[in-house]
This record gives C-alpha cells, structure tokens and sequence, in this order.
C-alpha cells in the first residue's frame, strides 16, 4: 500500500459532500412528512400517542421480533434494559473497547462494573477470545459475570453465534447494541431478533433516524415487557402515581414516532441503496485500502464506509480530502478502555491491541442512501489522489 498523501493538483473547489445527507431524505419524503406531524399537532396527543403504538408494531414486524417497545434514545435503551434485569453492583458487563461511549455508559449507573473485551481487526466487532479472557479477569476480581453487550459496529453483526456459545456456558444475558446495525442482518434474521434484549437508537444520523433523539428496544421476552414499560414511565405500577420501583422518563415523542412511520416506509429501498454504494466503494479503493470486510454469515447496513491507512496516515488524508469539500469522521480516536472517565475500569489482560491500533488507522468516509455515482467518483478519485494513486 502506497502512504504517500499528498494535497497538490487539487481540482477546483466544488461545493462540499454531504457525509450524512438527511436533506435528500427529507426532500424524497416531502409533503408526507410534514403531514404525518400535522395530524400529531391536531390530535394533541404528545406523548404516548397512537403513532407510537403503531411505530412499535411495524418495528417489531420489521425486525422479526416478538415485541418492540420505543424510548428517548439508544443510550436509554441501553439504561433500560439493564435496569429491567436488575443489573446492580458486583456485576460485570462486558463491553467492546472500540465503541462509542453510550454502551459502557450506561453500565456505572446501575452500580455494576463495566469490563472492556478487544475486538477482531477485520470486523471492528467484538472478539470472542478476548471475551473469555474479560470473563476470567472479571472472576479473579470478585466480579459476578451478568451481561455480555455485543456491538453492530458501523453496520455490521457481531458474531452472535460465538457469543451466544459462550453466554450459555457462562450465565450471561446478551444485550445486543444494534444502535449503528438496525437493518443488517446474522444468517438471514435482522438484528433486533437476537439475544435477550437488543437496543438500538434512531439519531438522526443513524441509517433510520428521526428528527431528534429516540430509540427502541426488541425482545422475545413476554414477562420483561411490563417491566421495561414500567422503567420508562417513572418506575410506575397500576398507575403513574404508584412506584414500583426506580425508573426515568423514557418515552419516545409521538411526533418522532410519526416521523419515524414514514421513514421506516422506505428503510428497504435505502438499505439496498447503502449496500450498492459500499459495493462501488470497495471495488474502487481496495488497492489503496484495507477496505471493511463483511462477515459471509452478515448484511451490514452501512451505517458508516470505514477504511483503514496505516499510522500516521488517515489525518493527513483528512486534511487533503476536506479541502476538496470531502468530509471525513473518525470513530474513535481513544478507545474506551484508555478515556479518562472508564480508565480505572478492568478489562481483557492483554492490554486491547487490536483496539488501540484501531483507533489510530480508521477513517470513515461519506456514506448514506442518497450519495448519487458522480458524488462518490469524486470522492474516490480525492482519496485516491491524496494517497498518491
């Protein structure tokens, strides 16, 4: 691999890439959009209206799940679901290191410990072995074992099939982070129908995103349901003037909800969309790349395009590609197991190196349903000039 970058003979400066484009979507939707939030502002019903109930059923249909119930957000989601099990301190929840920070976040405010696992090189997921190793340095230090949470790192499935292996023979409960691959698929089911419970966010940067902050959660778990309703509501019992037990304001706003009706109505036709402009992406950078590879079990919904340089390359790209108008975004510069506020947490033995180098080699590049060809020529003919090819 050429990591010559050089920034001359740039062409001359066009308007600037969108790297998410949420404008397009919302001019695709059109009149709909401002419809489906005109009939929430006409019928008052602000929270908990109709629109929820139906987001929640058509998300659940769509994930193949049993049951889906919506929140304020994936980090709430994740909080949730960890507080509907009881999660408390003693517990160990093991986390991937290379992740954003929501997914360990949440784990110090049940009291319970947060355990950082490496992630394997080629899928950005979490890595099985490491995940034994966290599990035995959790053990030696007076840990109870409790929750494995498995992140769809840029789109992609952990392998859920290792996971779920080494959950069963260690009484784990799998909560799957699906907040960057809801859409994506494991042997043919989409995420949302694994695990014990699967959070997942819609931001409105996320592939299915709506118009401020939301999420969801999906289980097979009829008993858990009641519960995770009753922490989204105040912890509230027969009534929201009853409290069973300690819960937050989790709801997700009707109009959100209703925002999220109609975008859910094209989700398929993006997702193929995404996947086509992934497709010319690898074929066009491979030799100048180490381009992102997709489990043969797994459907990634792309909900970023990430490469890899060698170290010391990718900020220099940036520099080059941002002042032809190519954005670029890194995820994530410290992993987690090295950020201040979760340093003094344990983690796998080994220090994470596939974490660490990680964070220094990736550079995630403009992707979304809406990147027509001519857009993302002239992004691969700015990287490929930056690299020296």
């Amino acid at each position: 691999m050429n990591t010559h970058v050089k920034t001359e003979s740039a062409p001359v400066s066009l308007a600037p890439i969108p790297f998410i484009d949420v404008a397009s979507q919302r001019a695709r939707l059109g009149s709909r959009i401002d419809e489906a939030v005109t009939r929430v502002l006409n019928h008052c019903r602000f929270v908990n209206g109709p629109e929820v109930t139906e987001l929640e059923s058509r998300l659940a249909a769509f994930a193949g799940a049993k049951h889906a119930i919506s929140c304020s957000s994936g980090t709430d989601a994740l909080a949730m679901i960890l507080m509907a099990w009881g999660v408390k301190a003693g517990d160990a929840v093991f986390c991937p290191s290379f992740t954003f920070c929501a997914t360990a976040e949440v784990v110090p405010w049940v009291g319970a410990t947060p355990v950082f696992v490496d992630v394997l090189e080629d899928t950005f997921n979490i890595d099985p072995r490491s995940l034994e190793a966290a599990i035995t340095v959790a053990k030696e230090k007076g840990l109870t074992p409790k929750v494995v949470i498995p992140v769809d790192l840029f789109g992609q499935p952990a392998d859920l099939d290792a996971i779920t292996a080494i959950a069963r023979e260690h009484g784990l409960k799998i909560l799957c982070d699906t907040a960057q691959g809801f859409g994506a698929t494991w042997n043919g089911k989409r995420t949302g129908s694994f695990g014990d419970a699967t959070a997942t966010s819609f931001f409105p940067a996320k592939p299915l995103g709506c118009f401020g902050d939301g999420g969801a959660v999906f289980t097979e778990d009829d008993d858990l349901v009641p519960v995770l309703k009753s922490v989204r509501e105040h912890g509230q019992g027969i009534d929201k003037y009853e409290n069973v037990r300690i819960g937050m304001t989790g709801r997700l706003d009707t109009i959100q909800a209703a925002i999220l009706l109609e975008k859910l109505s094209i989700f398929e036709d993006e997702i193929a969309a995404r996947q086509r402009v992934a497709a010319r992406y690898n074929e066009a950078l491979k030799d100048v790349a180490i381009v992102p590879a997709v489990d043969p079990r797994a459907t990634s919904i792309w909900a970023q395009y990430t490469i890899r340089l060698p170290q010391g390359v990718r900020d220099a790209l940036g520099a080059a590609l941002q002042k032809e108008g190519v954005p670029t975004a890194v995820y994530y510069r410290i992993p987690m197991h090295r950020q201040p506020a979760y340093e003094q947490f344990p983690a796998a033995g080994n220090g994470l190196p596939v974490s660490e180098r990680l964070s220094g080699e990736v550079i995630s590049l403009p992707m979304h349903a809406y990147l027509d060809e001519a857009s993302q020529d002239r992004v691969v003919a700015a990287v490929r000039r930056a690299l020296g090819k």
